[in-house]
């Protein structure tokens, strides 16, 4: 016995550490390529309805494939499946580089729709996979040590690669600054990949605690600007699904059906603005490369450290509270962004834009599992699944023809409202589950 804790101790520093460095990489690519190929879209020509394709491609693929990943992944080795799958998904970034120099501006835009619709396949899979690894390779008393180091690192990672991008889009000659930052982000890409493929699987996965795991990182999916950052809640869960089939009406039948429904229209709230961020920042107030990096920089910043108070505001107002607050301040994010003029805004803008979805996207997790019950989860959060990309590709198509029908701003301000809306809607459904919630009693904290 006392053999097998000492190699259970090595195995968790072993896993311990390559999950470190995994993240660190993961913040080069997430600070690089991903973080600035709708700028540069915009940049050669794109429009918001294609910025929109380009965040409603994934959706699509996740709405047909999360719950299938789910259960293919649980007749395989979870461990090399996550790694071939973010082999093949971060092999597409190798072909944005030598995009500019071999087509038009016309053919690369419609070759990254493309390129980012097939690389959505292996990039569900490792979404789903990536969640489900992490679980069983990190028992449940050491997770929050891991991920408060993760999202340590992924923040000054990718805080540091967004600014170095910034300095050298500004500094080197168009396109080659762009070339140089994709290359940047395969570099972090396939790093990422090494590390995962050196993560050692125990023999019997240790057991769930009920709680979300509270990773910043969300491998596989797109990460799009503004405050479109998602969670992954429900992503592990789909590997628990007992059979391949579509999930149960009845649940839509249940209080559960409110719950979906009003983060339906807070999702959509949420992604109606997306397509139109780069857009109005590059065409409307003419920012930089470098000032662009900088509103990353400190979004990206804001959300690590409102993450860091998160367990002190949700022992205050609890899960519910604090997503309600949360969701209400990220109406300001629009409202703020259709105001701005100087890049004084510009900056507070990003630095409220994250302390909102800090609160929002840190409790929303914990907030969902106080509404279901603990003995069915995987069918109530594949439901989940379904309502969350269903209202990004509603709203990833939507908002372009919203701000083409009415003017930029307009838009902006409709959508602020539609988020407060959400916010009320979130903030009804704590008192109808007031009783749930006491029944759950899942600890505060991601």
């Amino acid at each position: 016995m006392e053999a097998l804790a000492i190699h259970d101790e090595r195995t968790l520093r072993h896993n311990t550490r390559h999950l470190y460095l995994d993240i660190a990489w993961f913040g080069l690519l997430s600070g690089s390529a991903v973080a600035f190929i709708s700028v540069y879209m915009v940049r050669v020509g794109a429009s918001a309805a294609q910025i929109g394709l380009m965040n409603a491609g994934p959706a699509i693929i996740a709405m047909l494939f999360s719950i299938p990943a789910g259960n293919w992944l649980k007749r395989r080795p979870i461990d090399r499946t996550v790694f071939w799958a973010s082999v093949i998904f971060r092999f597409f970034y190798l072909l944005w580089v030598p995009l500019p120099l071999l087509f038009s501006t016309t053919g690369q835009i419609n070759l990254l729709l493309a390129m980012t619709l097939a690389m959505s396949i292996p990039g569900t899979i490792l979404a789903v996979g990536f969640n489900a690894m992490f679980a069983d390779a990190v028992p449940p008393e050491a997770r929050g040590r891991v991920v408060g180091m993760r999202n340590a690192l992924l923040a000054i990672t990718y805080i540091l690669t967004s600014l170095i991008s910034g300095f050298l889009l500004e500094a080197l000659p168009f396109p080659l600054n762009y070339q140089l930052v994709f290359l940047l982000g395969v570099i972090g890409g396939l790093m990422s990949s090494y590390h995962l493929f050196r993560i050692r699987m125990p023999a019997r996965g240790p057991s769930g605690n009920g709680r979300p795991l509270g990773d910043m990182a969300q491998p596989g999916f797109h990460r799009p600007p503004g405050d479109g950052l998602r969670s992954g809640i429900a992503l592990r869960y789909l590997t628990r699904l007992t059979h391949l089939r579509a999930p149960r009406f009845s649940v839509l039948r249940s209080p559960y059906g409110t719950v979906l429904f009003v983060l339906f229209v807070f999702h959509l709230a949420q992604y109606l603005a997306i397509p139109l961020f780069p857009i109005y920042w590059v065409d409307h107030l003419g920012l930089s490369d470098q000032e662009i990096s900088l509103g990353y920089a400190l979004f990206y910043a804001t959300v690590f450290l409102g993450s860091t108070r998160l367990a002190r505001l949700t022992d205050k107002f609890g899960n519910h509270g604090v997503t309600f607050i949360g969701v209400l301040l990220m109406s300001g994010y629009p409202l703020l962004t259709a105001m701005t003029r100087e890049i004084w805004l510009f900056a507070f803008t990003a630095v409220f834009g994250g302390a909102a979805w800090a609160l929002a996207g840190g409790a929303l997790g914990n907030f969902l599992l106080e509404t279901i019950p603990p003995n069915d989860r995987p069918a109530h959060l594949a439901w989940y699944m379904v309502a969350l990309n269903a209202a990004v590709l509603l709203g990833s198509l939507s908002g372009p023809l919203l701000a083409e029908w009415m003017g930029m701003i307009p838009a902006f301000l409709w959508i602020a409202a539609l988020r407060v809306l959400s916010a009320l809607g979130i903030g009804r459904l704590g008192k109808r589950h007031a009783g749930l919630q006491k029944a759950v009693k899942i600890p505060h904290g991601t």
